[in-house]
């Protein structure tokens, strides 16, 4: 379970790191490529914090995560510069992919779509006729 400190430290990085990655992405010359950061999870310790990003559109999302863990000590110096009053020491930064919005979406269409039995219009038939 985190603790405040874990959960305030998260939200803080999570805030700011929003605006440096659409900055960053902004400058590599990635038009058209929206990036967000949808969760921060911060060690016990404080020393290391997990970024996961939502990346649209998402067949762009594992170069742009590669491209971004290329950068990140950049990333940190710049956070670092930003959070100096609120931190004391920088947590190394790890990027990942979240994709939960791409398996939200399969689901759904999953359940949309004819491979439903609910809504398969020939086994409502065949029931019926039953």
């Amino acid at each position: 379970m985190e603790s405040n400190r874990q959960k305030k430290i998260a939200g803080v990085l999570q805030n700011d790191l929003a605006g440096i990655l659409q900055k960053a992405l902004k400058d590599a010359g990635h038009a058209g490529i929206l990036i967000s950061v949808s969760k921060v999870q911060v060690t016990v310790d404080l020393s290391i914090a997990k970024v996961y990003v939502s990346i649209f559109p998402s067949e762009h999302a594992q170069k742009v995560v590669e491209e971004i863990n290329l950068v990140k000590n950049n990333i940190k110096h710049q956070m670092a510069q930003l959070t100096k009053n609120q931190l004391r020491r920088m947590p190394n930064l790890h990027f990942y992919n979240d994709d939960s919005l791409d398996y939200i979406e399969k689901i759904d269409e999953a359940v949309k779509g004819k491979e439903n039995p609910l809504t398969n219009s020939d086994l409502i038939e065949k029931r019926k006729k039953s």
